[in-house]
C-alpha cells in the first residue's frame, strides 16, 4: 500500500469517474486503474463498484476511502511542520466562499494579501454553504468564508465580523418614508428574494418570521440569482429587498437614499472563517484571518446592540 495508491482512490471517489480522476492526477487512466487494482488485490477487497455509472465505492470501500483521506491529510503535516519551522509563507491555499459574500469581501483584502505573500497561491471557489462544508470535510478546500453558526461539530468557526441587514426599498414603498425599519414593517408580498439554496434567503425568511403576523404567506413572483440582480429589480420596479451591509458600500448617493436600517438591536449575519476540525496550513490561514480583520471597520467587529440571525 502506498500514499500514491491512496491518492488515486480518493481522486476516483471525488470525481466518480476513472478518466476524470486520472486527468486530475496527471496520469493515464490505465496507470490509475492498474494501481487501484493492485491495492484491491493486496487488501483482498473491492474498493469500487465498477458496474455502477457513475462509479461508486463499495460499502467497505467507503470506510477505506475515509481512512485514506485521514492518512493523506496527516502525511501532509510533515511538509507543514518544515514550512512553519523555516517560516516560509508559501504554498497553495484553497479558499471557498459563499456567493453573497464573495463580490463584497474579496475586493477588500485579496489584492493586498497577494502582494504581501507572493509565494502563496490562492485558489478561490464560490460555493453554497452545504457544498463548502462538504468540501472542507473531504479536504478539497482548506478554508471557507461563510455565515455561522453552522452547528456542525466537525467544523471550527472563527467569527470575523457582524454584518447588518438593511432594507433596500423603492421610493413608492411606504418604508421609504421611514427613518428606521421594524421587522413588522416588511410586507413579504413585495419582498424580492434570492432563489432557493442561498443561506442569505433563509436568514431573510427568519427576519420575516419575527413579525407578529407570522402566519402570512410569502407571495413572491421573482427569485433572483444574485444580490446585484435584487438591487437592480428594486431600482427599476416597485417593492423592496434586504441586503447585507457590505453590498451598500459601492452605492451612489441616490442609491443610498433607498437604504433603510433596522431599529436597534439590528439583525446581523455572523461572517466567519471556517476550517475542518483537523485542518492543515495553519500559518497561511492565520495570515488570511489577520488580513481580513485589518480591512473590516471596528464597528462591524462588535456584537453589542445586534442580533445574530440564524441560517
Amino acid at each position: 500500500m502506498t500514499i500514491t495508491q491512496l491518492e488515486y482512490i480518493v481522486a476516483v471517489d471525488t470525481f466518480r469517474h476513472f478518466a476524470d480522476a486520472a486527468e486530475n492526477c496527471c496520469i493515464t487512466q490505465p496507470t490509475l486503474s492498474m494501481q487501484i487494482q493492485k491495492l484491491e488485490e493486496e487488501l483482498e477487497i473491492k474498493v469500487f463498484d465498477r458496474s455502477k455509472q457513475p462509479v461508486i465505492p463499495t460499502e467497505i470501500g467507503e470506510e477505506i476511502i475515509a481512512q485514506a483521506r485521514v492518512i493523506l491529510k496527516e502525511s501532509k503535516r510533515i511538509k507543514e511542520i518544515i514550512t512553519t519551522k523555516k517560516d516560509e509563507k508559501s504554498g497553495e491555499l484553497r479558499l471557498g466562499i459563499i456567493p453573497t459574500l464573495a463580490p463584497y469581501l474579496l475586493p477588500l483584502f485579496l489584492q493586498n494579501f497577494l502582494k504581501k505573500y507572493p509565494l502563496v497561491k490562492v485558489k478561490i471557489t464560490e460555493l453554497t454553504t452545504d457544498d463548502l462544508l462538504e468540501k472542507l470535510k473531504k479536504n478539497q478546500i482548506d478554508v471557507g468564508l461563510l455565515i455561522t453558526p453552522t452547528n456542525d461539530e466537525n467544523i471550527n468557526e472563527y467569527p470575523l465580523f457582524y454584518e447588518e441587514f438593511v432594507v433596500y426599498t423603492s421610493k413608492s414603498n411606504k418604508i421609504y418614508k421611514k427613518n428606521y425599519v421594524l421587522a413588522e414593517d416588511i410586507d413579504v408580498n413585495s419582498l424580492w428574494l434570492l432563489e432557493e439554496g442561498h443561506c442569505f434567503r433563509s436568514q431573510i425568511m427568519n427576519i420575516c418570521e419575527l413579525r407578529k403576523a407570522s402566519n402570512s404567506e410569502i407571495n413572491c413572483e421573482y427569485e433572483a440569482g444574485s444580490i446585484e440582480t435584487l438591487k437592480k429589480i428594486v431600482q427599476t420596479n416597485n417593492g423592496m429587498t434586504i441586503l447585507p451591509e457590505l453590498a451598500t458600500h459601492d452605492l451612489t448617493i441616490e442609491q443610498l437614499k433607498m437604504v433603510r436600517r433596522f431599529k436597534a438591536p439590528a439583525p446581523v449575519r455572523e461572517v466567519s472563517l471556517v476550517t475542518h476540525r483537523s485542518y492543515l496550513k495553519k500559518q497561511i490561514i492565520d495570515l488570511l484571518n489577520e488580513e481580513i480583520l485589518s480591512v473590516i471597520p471596528d464597528e462591524m467587529k462588535k456584537i453589542q446592540r445586534k442580533v445574530v440571525v440564524g441560517i
